[in-house]
């Protein structure tokens, strides 16, 4: 496990998952355009070449009732009224009538290609006709807003069928988050029967099958942990009965570091596994941190050289105090034996934060390489500097604390303070 931080930007997903749904909406939309213009070009070009004979008998009855109806010679008025009744224009040319209802405009019919539309009377006037100010010429305005609504109505309905096919997609992005924090509890629907359901099916396998395995490991690690520790115990007993002679007084007490050293991997082991648990039980008390800091800051064995700067009147929190006494505790060591030499002392602090607590644990010491820091709250990981034995411990400690930290809903984050390893836990407030 690693700790907060190194983990996938959640801002750089959401803008993935924002740039895939926009370009599937433009892709529909410009599909959609597409398969319109194609539509609407193979329809004018059909219509474009045999429109015209077929509606030219219809048109050419019509142009004579229109023709006779205006009179000899051509009634102007009611060539106006006609006009206005109907989307057509009118042109009258002769020797006594003179009128054009469009004079400012170029309509179909009027030209060479046009003389079909054109009527001649028995007094010599010539009547053409043409189209005229259609309903939408008339009003461009409401013509405009109803394409424009037309047009987010269609890229409503895009985003929509779009938004619709990406659902399955949310929910495996959503489960695979879900299992990368542990969380192996709630599967990924199954929305569709396609390749997409599919591979939600695998994946929710995929999550039995590693829930299994780290069910399988840790119950493992259980049973030898419990295991251990009764022939441990045995040996320590043995070895302490054993005749505290000056011969052999050096391998004595080297057999006794050596017991006591697997008796605290052992509880270390036993308690990351419990508390790595979704279902970590904590015994948690109103626990006040400045008198719990001073407690184990009083009792370890180098406490003395240990500053502390405590804020006064900080609240009590609900915490497990036994365990909170573990993660002060292992902190404080790994101050002490990495700032063991610097010019200051290891120094703990605990402020007020925002919404809680913060402690913060430094040692002045030479730090960690930068490329190392996401690596220090993982389990069994040691930095190079502390692979030697005579350093102790064996990469449980922070890994510890941030699983404590975790537990009662608060983070643990690890920074170079320059110089030193300053280590910062947040506790949340009631």
């Amino acid at each position: 496990m690693r700790p907060a931080g190194p983990r996938r930007s959640r801002r750089w997903r959401h803008s993935l998952r924002h740039s895939l749904r926009v370009r599937l909406i433009v892709v529909f939309v410009l599909l959609a355009l597409a398969m319109t213009a194609v539509f609407l070009g193979g329809a004018q070009r059909a219509f474009s070449t045999g429109w015209r004979d077929a509606a030219r008998p219809v048109v050419a009855d019509y142009m004579d009732r229109i023709v006779a109806e205006l009179g000899t010679p051509p009634d102007v008025a009611r060539a106006q009224a006609l006009v206005e009744r109907l989307p057509i224009s009118i042109r009258i040319e002769g020797p006594a009538v003179n009128w054009d209802s469009h004079p400012d405009s170029h309509r179909f019919g009027f030209g060479p290609r046009g003389d079909w539309l054109s009527r001649t009377t028995a007094d010599g006037h010539r009547v053409s006709f043409g189209i005229g100010t259609l309903p939408w010429q008339r009003e461009p305005q409401g013509i405009g807003w109803i394409t424009l609504a037309l047009l987010l109505a269609l890229i409503a309905l895009a985003y929509a069928y779009v938004r619709k096919l990406l659902r399955p997609l949310d929910d495996i992005r959503a489960g695979a988050e879900r299992f990368g924090r542990g969380a192996f509890d709630t599967p990924i629907p199954l929305r569709r029967r396609d390749e997409l359901g599919d591979l939600a099916q695998r994946i929710n396998t995929m999550a039995h099958d590693i829930q299994a395995m780290l069910d399988a490991k840790r119950g493992l690690l259980l049973a030898l942990s419990h295991e251990l520790r009764s022939p441990l115990t045995r040996a320590r007993l043995n070895a302490e009965l054993l005749p505290a002679t000056p011969e052999g007084a050096a391998e004595r007490a080297a057999l006794l570091r050596d017991l006591a050293e697997m008796r605290d991997l052992i509880s270390d082991l036993l308690e990351s596994e419990r508390l790595a648990s979704p279902h970590a039980a904590l015994q948690r008390e109103p626990v006040d941190l400045v008198a719990l800091v001073r407690e184990v800051v009083a009792e370890h064995p180098e406490g003395s050289r240990v500053a502390a700067d405590l804020a006064e009147g900080l609240p009590a929190l609900a915490l497990d105090r036994s365990r909170l006494k573990v993660l002060v505790r292992n902190l404080l060591d790994n101050a002490l034996r990495h700032g063991a030499g610097a010019a200051q002392p290891p120094r703990i602090a605990l402020r007020r934060g925002d919404s809680g607590i913060e402690l913060e644990v430094r040692d002045f010491g030479p730090g960690v390489d930068p490329a190392q820091l996401v690596h220090l709250t993982e389990p069994f990981y040691r930095t190079d500097g502390a692979r030697q034995r005579a350093t102790g411990g064996v990469g449980l400690g922070m890994y510890l604390c941030r699983l404590v930290a975790e537990a009662h809903g608060g983070r643990l984050a690890v920074r170079n303070a320059q110089p030193g390893l300053a280590v910062s836990v947040w506790l949340p407030g009631a």
